[in-house]
């Protein structure tokens, strides 16, 4: 399980599960109901991308998010 602190930190994890199922940035954004820019944005961490569609894309991808508190 990848500890998230950014949005880069999603991106990364985004991008990897994309590249080990073989998908292109455009057959995700097809595949989430999204632009193949906010794919490109998410990936490289751009911090003004909207939560609902980057939960959109990692659902796409069999990705789950979890939030704890933490201890």
């Amino acid at each position: 399980m990848e500890h998230i602190r950014t949005v880069a930190d999603l991106g990364a994890v985004i991008r990897h599960e994309r590249r080990r199922q073989g998908f292109s940035q455009t057959q995700l954004a097809d595949g989430s109901g999204v632009g193949i820019t906010y794919v490109f944005n998410l990936e490289n961490g751009k911090e003004t991308s909207e939560m609902g569609k980057a939960i959109r894309v990692a659902e796409s991808l069999g990705i789950d998010l979890f939030a704890e508190a933490r201890a």
